[in-house]
C-alpha cells in the first residue's frame, strides 16, 4: 500500500518511539578500553595526539582500571611500555616486565569484575618496533617469533590474565600460543586472535603512546588494505587453530570486513577502532566542526551494525557512561 497510507516516520516521531524501535544497541559490557602503563611514571602522563588517553602509572592505571569497572565496560586491553628495549624484547617475556606485572596489578584490583586481556605482541618491547625476531637481513623471523609468543603467553597467563591478544600476524601464532598455554595447564585462558589486521596508516598516534621504536614498516606481515579475501583465509586458520574471538583492526575503514567476517564465522567478532579514528573524530571536535558525543556513538553503533560484539576503543568507559544514562 502507498503513500499516504503507509508513512514510515511515524516510527521516528519522538525519542520514545525510535528507542523501541531500534535495530541496533550498543551494550557497555560489549566495549573494551586500551590502557597503556609505562615502566617508572609516577604520575600519569598525556598523549598528545590522543586527547584524553592516558600513559599510566602503575597506581593510576589501578584508579582506571576501577572506573572502567564501576562504568561498565566489558574488558581491559594492557599494553605495556617499558624503560628499555632490546632485539629481542625480552622484557615482554620477563615475569617482572611492565606488561606482566601491570596485569597483576589489574587482576588484584578487579578480579573477575571485568575481562583482563593483554597484548601479545613484540613490538612494545623491542628496539627496532618490530613485531616480532628479525633475521640477519632484517626480516621478521616467523618462526623464531613463534617460540618467544608462547613463553611471551605464558608468562601473561601466569601473572592472572583471562584473554591474550595475539597481535603480531605471524603464521600459525593462534595454535603455537594455544598448545603453550594448554602445556603449562592455562586451558581456561582465552585467545582473541588479531586475524585481520591490516598495515594500516591509522596506527599512528598509537605509536606514540607506545614510543614505538619502528624502523621501516610492517607490510610484510600485516595485511593489504585492499585485500578482503585474505581476510577471510587469515580468520578461517586462526579459528582453525583454537582462537576463541577474531578481530579486525582497524575498524570504521573496514566495516565491510567486520560484515563478511561476522558471517564467516561462529565465534565472537571483535572490532578496535584504532587511534587514528578516535584522533580525527577528538580533532574534528575540539575545532567545532562535529557533535563530538553524537559521532562517538555513531561510530561505535556503526561498528556494532557491521556486527562487531566486542569493540575496543578508547571511549570505552566514557560511552559506557552515555550508553548507560541513554538506555
Amino acid at each position: 500500500m502507498p503513500y499516504p497510507e503507509i508513512r514510515p516516520r511515524r516510527l521516528r516521531r519522538n525519542a520514545a518511539v525510535r528507542r523501541l524501535v531500534s535495530e541496533t544497541r550498543v551494550d557497555p559490557a560489549e566495549l573494551v578500553v586500551p590502557m597503556f602503563v609505562k615502566e617508572g611514571l609516577t604520575e600519569p602522563r598525556a598523549v598528545a595526539s590522543l586527547p584524553g588517553v592516558l600513559q599510566h602509572s602503575r597506581d593510576s592505571l589501578r584508579k582506571a582500571a576501577v572506573e572502567a569497572v564501576q562504568a561498565g565496560v566489558g574488558g581491559i586491553m594492557l599494553f605495556g611500555v617499558p624503560s628499555t628495549r632490546d632485539e629481542t624484547g625480552s622484557g615482554g617475556l620477563d615475569p617482572d616486565g611492565i606488561l606482566n606485572v601491570a596485569i597483576r596489578d589489574v587482576i588484584s584490583e578487579v578480579g573477575d569484575a571485568t575481562v583482563v586481556m593483554s597484548d601479545l605482541c613484540l613490538d612494545e618491547f623491542t628496539s627496532h618496533g618490530h613485531c616480532g625476531l628479525l633475521t640477519p637481513d632484517g626480516g621478521v623471523d616467523n618462526d623464531a617469533t613463534l617460540a618467544a609468543y608462547a613463553e611471551m603467553a605464558v608468562a601473561q597467563a601466569d601473572a592472572g590474565v583471562h584473554v591474550v591478544g595475539p597481535s603480531g600476524m605471524m603464521d600459525g601464532q593462534v595454535g603455537v600460543v594455544r598448545k603453550a598455554l594448554d602445556a603449562a595447564g592455562h586451558q581456561d585462558v582465552a585467545v582473541l586472535a588479531y586475524a585481520v589486521k591490516y598495515a594500516s596508516a591509522f596506527f599512528g598516534p598509537f605509536r606514540d603512546a607506545v614510543e614505538s621504536a619502528l624502523e621501516g614498516d610492517r607490510r610484510g606481515y600485516q595485511q593489504d588494505p585492499a585485500n578482503l579475501r585474505e581476510s577471510l583465509r587469515e580468520v578461517a586458520l586462526d579459528v582453525a587453530e583454537g582462537a576463541d574471538m577474531v578481530m579486525v583492526k582497524p575498524a570504521l575503514p573496514y566495516l565491510d570486513v567486520v560484515s563478511a567476517v561476522r558471517a564467516a564465522v561462529d565465534v565472537p567478532v571483535a572490532a578496535y577502532q584504532v587511534s587514528g579514528e578516535y584522533a580525527m573524530v577528538e580533532a574534528a571536535a575540539a575545532n567545532g566542526w562535529i557533535d563530538r558525543e553524537r559521532v562517538m556513538l555513531e561510530t561505535l553503533t556503526s561498528i556494532r551494525r557491521a556486527g562487531a560484539q566486542i569493540i575496543l576503543t578508547y571511549w570505552a568507559v566514557e560511552a559506557a557512561q552515555l550508553l548507560r544514562e541513554r538506555y
